[in-house]
Parts: C-alpha cells; sequence; structure tokens
C-alpha cells in the first residue's frame, strides 16, 4: 500500500510546476501503526454537551462508516508483509466503497463497524484510474442504512465533513468547506491524472482515504482519497463515483475514455507566444502514437523561451468539445471523465494555423497500468 501524501515543500514544488497534489490516506506497510480506540458507539448517553448541525450529522452516518483493515501488504523496498488501514462507507446492502490504494496489494481485507462488528470481504472490483474500489461484505449490522451519492454538484464555500479513521482513530470527523471543484490531480507517482476532484479544507490525514466527505444533508459528495497539506484535502466526486462503482460492481473494472495527448492550458505567455487572440483552450504539445488523437489532431513542433520558461509554439489549441468549451486542462479532464467513454465519437473545435475548423475523432480506453 503505497502512502502518496506529500508535504507542504513538495507539494508547493508540484503545484508550482503544474502538479496539482497527491493523495493518500493510508499507512504505510507496517506491523501496526494505528492508535487504538473504543470502537463502541452509542449515541444515547445522558448528561451530552449540546452539539450542533454537524453532531446531528455525524450521528445519522456514523454507523455506515466503515474501518477497512489490509493484510498481507508487502513492502516494496524491503519486503516485509504487514498490515495498512483505511476507510469505506456502505454503498448498498452488500457492498462498501474504498480507495484503490487502500487495497494495494494486500491479500485479504476485513473491515470494522463503528458498533464494534467486524466482517470479511470479497474484493469485486477495483479501478487505478479513480481510485476506487467495491468490496463485498460477509455481515452488516442490522439497521445500518447504505450511505446515496449526492446528485447535486458541489459548491465552493459548501459545508462538508469528512469522515473516517484518521492514524486508526475509529469514527472521526473534521468539519470543512468545499474549497474547489473540478480539480485535475497530477500526481508524479501515477501514470495519470485524477479527474474531477474535489477540494476541502476539512482535515485529511492518513488512515480517512476511502471515508465519504459528506455534505449536511448526509450525501456523499466525495471519496476522500488525497492529502497534500495542512487545510489541503482531495476526493474523487461522487459524478465520477456514480459512473465507476456500478461498473465494478457488475464487472469488476471500469474504462475511462482516452484521447492520446499531451495539454497545456493556454495562459497568458503561451497565447503571446503563439499569436493567439486570448488565453483560453487547450494546447496540445504531443500526441501518442496510435491513440485517438493520432492523425486527427496536430502538436507543438518546437519551443521558444518566454520568462525563463519553455513555452510550446505551434499545434492546435482545443476550443470546445461536443459544442462545450474547453477553457482549460481542467475543463477538458472533466468532460471526457464525465461526459464521454470509449468508443464516443466527439466533435472537437480547434483553432490550427489562424484558423478555427472542427475535427471528429472516436475516443479510445485508457491502457491498463501494471502495478
Amino acid at each position: 500500500m503505497q502512502d502518496f501524501r506529500l508535504d507542504r515543500r513538495s507539494f508547493l514544488a508540484a503545484a508550482s510546476a503544474g502538479l496539482a497534489g497527491v493523495a493518500a490516506g493510508c499507512a504505510e506497510p507496517q506491523a501496526d501503526s494505528s492508535i487504538e480506540g473504543d470502537s463502541s458507539y452509542d449515541p444515547n448517553h445522558d448528561n451530552l454537551a449540546t452539539g450542533s448541525a454537524f453532531t446531528e450529522l455525524y450521528n445519522a452516518i456514523i454507523e455506515s462508516v466503515t474501518q477497512v483493515r489490509v493484510f498481507g501488504i508487502e513492502d516494496p523496498d524491503t519486503g516485509v508483509e504487514g498490515r495498512g488501514q483505511g476507510s469505506g462507507f456502505l454503498y448498498d446492502e452488500t457492498h462498501v466503497v474504498t480507495n484503490d490504494h487502500v487495497i494495494g496489494n494486500g491479500d485479504a481485507a476485513d473491515i470494522q463497524y463503528i458498533n464494534g462488528d467486524w466482517a470479511g470481504t470479497r474484493l469485486v472490483g477495483r479501478d487505478y484510474h479513480s481510485d476506487l474500489a467495491v468490496l463485498e461484505v460477509d455481515h452488516v449490522p442490522s439497521g445500518v442504512p447504505p450511505l446515496s451519492l449526492s446528485e447535486h454538484r458541489p459548491v465552493v464555500g459548501q459545508q462538508v465533513a469528512a469522515v473516517g479513521n484518521p492514524y486508526g482513530l475509529e469514527g472521526s470527523m473534521s468539519a470543512g468547506i468545499v474549497s474547489g471543484v473540478d480539480r485535475r490531480l497530477d500526481i508524479p507517482q501515477r501514470q495519470f491524472s485524477f479527474s474531477n476532484v474535489i477540494q476541502t479544507d476539512a482535515a485529511v490525514n492518513p488512515g480517512n482515504s476511502g471515508g465519504p466527505l459528506v455534505d449536511l444533508e448526509g450525501e456523499v459528495i466525495g471519496v476522500i482519497n488525497a492529502g497534500g497539506g495542512d487545510n489541503l484535502g482531495f476526493a474523487v466526486s461522487a459524478r465520477l463515483a456514480e459512473r465507476v462503482v456500478p461498473a465494478l460492481i457488475e464487472s469488476g473494472s471500469y474504462d475511462h475514455s482516452y484521447l492520446g495527448t499531451r495539454l497545456r492550458s493556454v495562459d497568458r505567455l503561451v497565447a503571446e507566444a503563439n499569436d493567439l487572440p486570448e488565453a483560453t483552450g487547450v494546447l496540445v504539445t504531443a500526441i501518442v502514437d496510435g491513440s485517438a488523437a493520432a492523425g486527427v489532431l496536430e502538436p507543438s513542433r518546437r519551443a521558444i523561451e518566454r520568462r525563463g520558461e519553455s513555452i510550446p509554439v505551434g499545434g492546435d489549441v482545443i476550443l470546445a468539445m461536443d459544442g462545450e468549451p474547453i477553457p482549460d486542462r481542467h475543463a477538458l479532464s472533466t468532460h471526457l471523465a464525465l461526459e464521454t467513454s470509449p468508443g464516443d465519437t466527439l466533435s472537437v473545435r480547434l483553432r490550427r494555423d489562424d484558423e478555427t475548423i472542427t475535427r471528429t475523432l472516436t475516443l479510445g480506453a485508457r491502457p491498463s497500468v501494471s502495478r
């Protein structure tokens, strides 16, 4: 199980290079690094202090949040086997959603509910590209309801809570707001970026991975998968999870659309270097041989230096897909992730050699990644 978490210096260095953070909230392989706490939970105590809306929220959902313990994890550097832990939540009557990186290279996983009950699991599906995994559980305590994925798009400033098991502390909640939406996270250790990610200032620590990020109605707006520093947490959006999770349950895998390009958002420097009328769109800087874009789109062929930075020159600038404006890489990534599937034919409006033209292409599927 790999921990992608960056310290503040590394995170800021990545962000300044156009990388937007990384991830993970599960413990490194070891015998047991969690802090033991009381797993039992009973909201019906006398003499409790007056709570808040978050107290009501916690009481409504905590029975549906689980701890995930994974066994047989091999440290890639030492070869020593240990166990790791993360979080998850009940998705339906028999399935728990967690992160793919929580499962890692483990050979078995158990879950524990807040009332102390344990259950064995069977891995039914996992997806590297969205960092989602689904476990089938052999026991759900009576009366524990699944959590619903929100159908509403989150907005910046919306109050949220991250619920899970940071450092093995069962049933923890941290509160905050949505700090950003539609993020694209490029992570140094990974071959592909995460799309349509939600940013939050709710505290996210090792062990939170796979747990729900919920709104005040108790609906899941995201699946926590990243912590990048103080007040920086990230979650896979419910909109993407709604596409991926049912496929994992049905077939064990999910195919993501693949364009086969390297891209750069058109900022002021790119616009000036390419004599573009405005700083909008996405410049194609490279194309993968045999991909959907090959033979249809044209990449930049050279680069010049502006203000100490290498700026690509030439190449197509993508302006819209199927009539949807594409102002930057985040928008393109979100459109592909949420609005398309492999095999779809797209109409792409682009700027090439001072002309605006339209081309069509058929999307492929992202290649598999060795773990």
